[in-house]
C-alpha cells in the first residue's frame, strides 16, 4: 500500500476518534453542584416557668408547673425564669390563680392572688365592691346566668297608691352589672354544665349601687336578674334608681322606707 494511503488511513481514524471523544464529552451529566452549608446560629435559650395543665380561676395552681426552653428574645420581663428564681417550682406550687391560666402558658405573678389576699378582694377592680343579694332562682334567665355574665336588675314590689291594691310595680334599678358568682360558684363547673341555677348572686357594683341595692332589697318583693347580650355590655349607662338613695341635694332630710314606698322628712334639729 502506498504510503500516501496510510498517511490519509491514519488521519481519517484519528478525526473519527476526536469526534467520538467530543460526542462522549457533549453527552455525559454535568458533574454535581457543590453547596456549601452554612451552620445556622446558635440560639440563646432560657428556662422559663409554664403551667403544664388548665388552671381555673380560684384553683391552686399545684404540681402545675415546669421549666421549659424559651429563646431568650422572646423571654418577657413578666416571666418567671430559672435564673432570676431557682425556686419558683416550690413557691408558686401553692398559688391561688386570679384568673384561669391554661395549659403552656408562662406562668405570670400579676395573675396569682398575692400572700395574704383573699380571692374576692383580689379580683375585684379598684373602687367597687362586691355585694351579695338574695334573688329569684326561678326567673333570673332560667339559670343560665354565669359568673362574669353582665345583667340588670329588676325590683318587683307592691303597689298600694291611688287606692290600688294587689298590683306590681316593677323597675330596673340596676343596668349592666358583673356578675362575680352566683351562690358559690365563681365560674363554669369543670364538666362544662352551662346551668346553674342560684339563689345568691354576688355582683361588682360602686359604692353607690351598693347602697341602691341595700335600699331596694328592703322594699322589693323580689329581685330578679336580666341578662344582657354580650354587645349590650358596651352600652354607656344611664337612668338608674338613684332616687332611693340620693337626697336631690336636700339638706337635713331622711329617707324613709315604710310598706315599700320612699318618702323623705325633714330632721329635727
Amino acid at each position: 500500500m502506498a504510503a500516501s494511503r496510510l498517511i490519509i488511513l491514519g488521519v481519517a481514524v484519528a478525526a473519527a476518534g476526536g469526534a467520538g471523544y467530543v460526542a462522549k464529552n457533549m453527552m455525559a451529566a454535568p458533574p454535581p453542584e457543590v453547596i456549601v452549608e452554612q451552620a445556622a446560629p446558635a440560639i440563646d435559650l432560657t428556662e422559663v416557668l409554664v403551667l403544664e395543665g388548665d388552671v381555673p380561676m380560684g384553683g391552686a395552681v399545684g404540681e402545675q408547673l415546669g421549666w421549659q426552653s424559651w429563646p431568650s428574645d422572646g423571654v418577657n420581663e413578666n416571666f418567671i425564669t430559672r435564673d432570676s428564681d431557682p425556686e419558683a417550682l416550690e413557691k408558686y406550687s401553692g398559688s391561688i390563680a386570679r384568673v384561669a391560666m391554661y395549659s403552656g402558658e408562662p406562668l405570670r405573678k400579676s395573675k396569682l392572688i398575692g400572700e395574704g389576699q383573699s380571692f374576692m378582694s383580689s379580683i375585684l377592680p379598684t373602687g367597687y365592691r362586691a355585694v351579695a343579694t338574695q334573688i329569684a332562682a326561678d326567673t333570673s334567665a332560667g339559670g343560665f346566668i354565669l359568673p362574669n355574665d353582665y345583667v340588670d336588675v329588676i325590683m318587683t314590689r307592691r303597689s298600694d297608691t291611688a287606692g290600688t291594691t294587689g298590683g306590681f310595680v316593677t323597675e330596673t334599678i340596676l343596668k349592666n352589672i358583673r356578675v362575680l358568682a352566683i351562690d358559690q360558684a365563681i365560674q363554669e363547673d369543670e364538666e362544662g354544665r352551662r346551668v346553674k341555677v342560684g339563689e345568691t348572686a354576688t355582683l361588682e357594683l360602686t359604692p353607690q349601687q351598693a347602697e341602691i341595692i341595700t335600699v331596694a332589697q328592703q322594699m322589693a318583693d323580689r329581685l330578679t336578674l336580666s341578662l344582657r347580650s354580650l354587645v349590650d355590655t358596651r352600652e354607656q349607662v344611664t337612668g338608674e334608681a338613684d332616687y332611693l338613695v340620693s337626697g336631690n341635694g336636700k339638706k337635713g332630710t331622711i329617707r324613709l322606707i315604710k310598706s315599700g314606698e320612699v318618702s323623705e322628712v325633714g330632721a329635727r334639729k
